[in-house]
């Protein structure tokens, strides 16, 4: 689609006060320039080879194949990069905008701790400061991941305001990003904000989907029946089905977290039980109640654990693009647990809501299907969190 001013249809635009507005117009002058500039592009793709390890494997999964027994199951191996996850991708990218800028100090917000641990990463490989804000929740669930901050010279700050998790996190990195604009970029870690970082984010992360291109075809001659992809902030969920949008057969399924429930006030499905709203600086589809307050949202993963959803997703919704659908913690755990079983593959508990839809969608599907799975991390993160629940509900059982 033609983006006009920021906006997506009707979704996106640049929801901010006057004192940022400065700052988003340069941010956005300085990347289209960079954006078309030969040297920059080979400079990223230099890094994202060399440093983060693109291209992934797209992988058949002939084990989970064999376990549905019709389709044919590829993971696009997000989970095998530097810092295991795809956060590394839009990182690097940022982290170069922000250093051909001038700035000398990078913010970021993070939620399952992968885009923190990213961002602080591409700060030690750049010679940058790095504050990254994380909910005190969220604190508790990835300790790993805080660790692994720290080691790299980033500066860990709990949240303690709401809920303690990302919208709280997101919140005082941007206060943090307008008092200290000057000589601070702000690395947001998804699809989501004022515009231009929903666009920025996108393209950093469309190597996902433009490298699956070119792989199934070179696979099996042709394109995917289905692509299926996590969604809570929705970045790489974006990556992988921007460059497939106007693939008339390509089916595209995200998947929310439907957490205890999606009848119950304990999940985080913003596009499938939400309606738009002004969030962090962009409309777009979140979780509110019937006076327009933001609810709290609820995920056991907590890179989905958002009230709101970037602004191409909800422009994708409206327009029948992708569909959108949610999945539970249970059915998670489950993927999560199965997956490890199946191919000794552990995936980060964002990517197995993406899995888990497969119990729904492989009985629909023709021995020659070809279904791509976005593998968006791996699971290091989550085992001592999931052991301790599955712990739980053995005792309970």
């Amino acid at each position: 689609m033609t983006m006009k001013k920021g906006r997506f249809g009707q979704y996106g635009g640049q929801f901010v006060p006057e004192t940022v507005m400065p700052s988003l117009i340069e941010l956005e002058a300085q990347y289209l320039r960079l954006k078309e500039n030969a040297a920059f592009q080979q400079e990223l793709a230099g890094y994202l080879q060399e440093y983060a390890g693109r291209p992934t494997r797209l992988y058949y999964a002939d084990n989970l194949t064999r376990y549905y027994g019709r389709g044919k199951i590829y993971l696009k191996r997000e989970d095998l990069l530097h810092t295991g996850a795809h956060k590394i991708n839009n990182a690097i990218g940022q982290g170069l905008l922000a250093k051909h800028m001038g700035k000398t100090r990078i913010v970021a917000e993070t939620g399952a701790g992968q885009h923190g641990v990213a961002s602080a990463t591409v700060s030690a490989l750049f010679g940058l400061k790095c504050t990254v804000y994380m909910g005190e929740e969220d604190i508790h669930r990835q300790a790993l991941n805080v660790f692994r901050m720290k080691l790299l010279g980033a500066e860990v700050i709990p949240v303690t305001s709401g809920c303690g998790t990302l919208k709280d996190a997101t919140s005082e990195a941007i206060r943090d990003w307008v008092t200290n604009i000057r000589d601070t970029h702000y690395i947001i870690g998804s699809v989501v904000g004022p515009h231009p970082y929903p666009m920025i984010v996108r393209d950093f992360q469309a190597v996902i989907g433009s490298e699956a291109r070119k792989q199934i075809l070179e696979i099996s001659g042709r394109q995917p029946d289905y692509i299926v992809a996590c969604v809570g902030g929705g970045s790489n969920a974006m990556g992988m089905f921007y460059p497939f949008r106007e693939e008339a057969g390509v089916k595209m399924i995200g998947v929310e977290a439907a957490g205890k429930g999606i009848n119950t006030p304990d999940h985080a499905a913003t596009l499938t039980h939400g309606r738009p709203g002004v969030l962090h600086g962009a409309y777009s589809y979140l979780l509110q109640d019937a006076d327009g307050q933001v609810t709290p949202p609820y995920s056991i993963s907590a890179g989905l654990d958002y009230p709101g959803v970037g602004p191409e997703h909800s422009y994708f919704k409206d327009s029948g693009i992708v569909s959108y659908i949610a999945v539970t913690d249970e059915a998670a755990l489950a993927a999560f647990r199965r997956l490890a079983q199946t191919e000794g593959i552990i995936p980060a508990l964002e990517s197995a809501h993406a899995l888990a839809h497969l119990e729904e969608l492989m009985p629909a599907t023709g021995t020659d299907d070809i279904i791509l799975v976005c593998l968006s991390g791996r699971g290091d993160k989550d085992v001592q969190m999931v052991s301790g629940v599955m712990e739980g509900l053995q005792c309970h059982a």
